[in-house]
């Protein structure tokens, strides 16, 4: 093979062939270029990546220390008392007992509450107060009232256990 590429280049002219030559060594120094080129953008491209990566790995690394100091806490007790007293309690804590319609137990760690008109925002900081006192919301069901921001709430409130 190598004497038929040796043979079909001595059958060109030599003016031909310092053509040929002339063309290959233009496009092996573009294509040379255009590599040199392409490395130096995905060279950019890829330490603005690690910057970025960088950044990351430092949040997670915070965000690890942080679970891993969170695991460490001890879990406050859940209060033994009954759970029907420490949510009303807690309703009128946040100045949500006018809004407090009923309050049933249909046993001592579930306890059925209905809202007739409160504010939302008021309504997730009642809930996330409940949720420090170790009680969790089992079901809810939120009506949206005609004045922008009121809800009306059926839930049911259950002691962690």
């Amino acid at each position: 093979m190598r004497a038929q590429l040796r043979k079909l280049w001595e059958s060109r002219a030599p003016r031909e062939r310092i053509v040929i030559a002339i063309l290959g060594a233009v496009i092996g120094v573009t294509l040379y270029w255009w590599l040199v080129q392409s490395g130096g953008r995905t060279y950019t491209q890829l330490r603005a990546s690690v910057a970025t990566l960088r950044v990351q790995a430092a949040r997670l690394e915070q965000q690890a220390t942080e679970l891993e100091r969170l695991r460490a806490t001890p879990v406050p007790a859940a209060s033994q008392s009954d759970l029907r007293t420490l949510v009303q309690a807690q309703a009128g804590a946040a100045g949500l007992s006018n809004a407090l319609v009923k309050i049933d137990a249909p046993d001592a760690n579930q306890v059925v509450v209905v809202f007739g008109a409160v504010a939302f925002a008021d309504w997730l900081n009642w809930v996330a107060s409940l949720q420090a006192q170790q009680v969790r919301l089992d079901t809810c069901k939120i009506e949206a009232l005609s004045t922008p921001g009121m809800i009306g709430v059926t839930a049911t409130l259950l002691r962690a256990k």
